[in-house]
């Protein structure tokens, strides 16, 4: 329980991807036994770790490594420096990685489509080298770039040596720098996430044997739709996957599973399963507020509106564990008086939310709506009415 709780007090940069990050439960769920170096499963939808291990532990990467150059691939096609239909060359470096492949070789010239489905669905080390001399010119130079990216994503216990995951002294990454990747990869370019459940791909005039996605949860597990597999001899058998599930009053459910050092193939995705089985089961999702609707409209002063409207532009949702939804309250903390002006996004205190007694977190509330200031004369006279209160 030490454990959940010191990952859930430093997990601060879901604030930029959920609604918050929540605090441990006094009577959480004991998650299930995990065969595995290091585990994390994160209720996206809610934004809370529900259970983890050794999150902060150095581990070898593995392809794990090609969740951040998919998302430089496709933060590339965003600003149009490459596009999906353009082909590019296959040089001898790409040609001769080792370990999984595509199996391209320099005659080709190779869609960028194609190459992002030969790195997601083959894991092929050639085509992930192609993408990554395609978008930063020299392998060299694209590292460069996946380190100053998890740097802005506040990776910090990250380091990247090449583009493709294979062992190399110093290439290592963290259960908890995954699960921020994952979640900014899935909100920031969801126009590209089918590439990850994409089951069988194979370019023409390569071996179709060759064409399975390496996810086996994707086969087994209709909910799953992601996200990447990786295998060495250092890392052990890694999964990070992700599963949608629709529940009655919340709607679309996201967990995480970060998975790291399984002893095989088929480990990596039954424990993986297990950790989401467990999540859907062992808490139950309480939808606070829809998105976009107020929390609460208190009054505000010196402003040409008499209210200002304040939530968030998702749906609060909370995790709590099954059973315990009918314990859930909330409270507001803001300033007050209220004066305006106010800016839409501006921030206007937070949302307690509590389970019986205990406070189980805290989700910061934004101005919905802007408000501007008054004229002269309203300005006036509401500050005689503030003198008066």
């Amino acid at each position: 329980m030490k454990r959940i709780l010191s990952a859930l007090r430093s997990l601060a940069v879901f604030a930029a991807v959920a609604p918050a990050a929540f605090g441990a439960l006094a009577q959480a769920p004991q998650p299930p036994e995990i065969a595995a170096r290091t585990y994390m499963l994160v209720d996206v939808t809610a934004g809370q770790v529900l259970a983890a291990k050794d999150i902060d532990a150095p581990v070898e990467q593995a392809s794990l490594t090609k969740l951040m150059t998919g998302y430089l691939v496709f933060d590339a096609l965003r600003a149009k420096k490459i596009a999906l239909d353009q082909k590019l060359p296959v040089s001898v470096r790409a040609w001769k990685m080792p370990g999984s492949r595509m199996f391209i070789d320099p005659k080709m010239q190779v869609p960028v489509e194609d190459l992002i489905k030969g790195m997601i669905v083959q894991s092929g080390n050639d085509a992930t080298m192609a993408l990554a001399e395609g978008v930063g010119g020299t392998a060299e130079n694209f590292v460069k770039l996946m380190n100053d990216q998890a740097k802005a994503l506040g990776m910090n216990g990250t380091s990247y040596k090449n583009p493709e995951g294979l062992t190399e002294p110093g290439h290592t990454t963290t259960a908890r720098d995954l699960s921020v990747l994952a979640m900014r990869l899935m909100k920031d370019f969801p126009e590209y996430m089918h590439y990850y459940s994409t089951k069988q791909y194979s370019y023409p005039g390569t071996p179709a044997s060759n064409g399975n996605n390496r996810n086996s949860l994707l086969f087994r597990d209709p909910t799953v739709d992601g996200l990447k597999t990786g295998h060495t001899a250092a890392a052990g058998y890694c999964l990070v996957a992700t599963s949608k599930r629709e529940f009655p009053g919340v709607g679309q459910r996201r967990l995480l599973s970060i998975v790291l050092g399984a002893a095989s193939e088929n480990a990596r995705a039954n424990e993986s399963q297990k950790l989401l089985n467990w999540g859907y089961t062992a808490f139950e999702a309480v939808k606070l507020f829809d998105a976009g609707k107020p929390v609460a409209t208190p009054a505000v002063w010196k402003g040409k509106d008499s209210v200002l409207k304040i939530g968030r532009e998702e749906a609060i949702v909370v995790a709590v564990p099954a059973g315990s939804a009918g314990k859930v309250t909330t409270q507001i903390s803001r300033p007050d008086p209220l004066v305006a002006p106010y800016t839409k996004g501006q921030p206007i205190g937070s949302l307690k939310v509590m389970l019986g007694e205990q406070v189980v977190g805290e989700v910061p509330l934004l101005a919905l709506e802007g408000v501007e200031q008054a004229g002269i004369l309203g300005r006036a006279w509401d500050a005689i009415r503030l003198w008066i209160k």
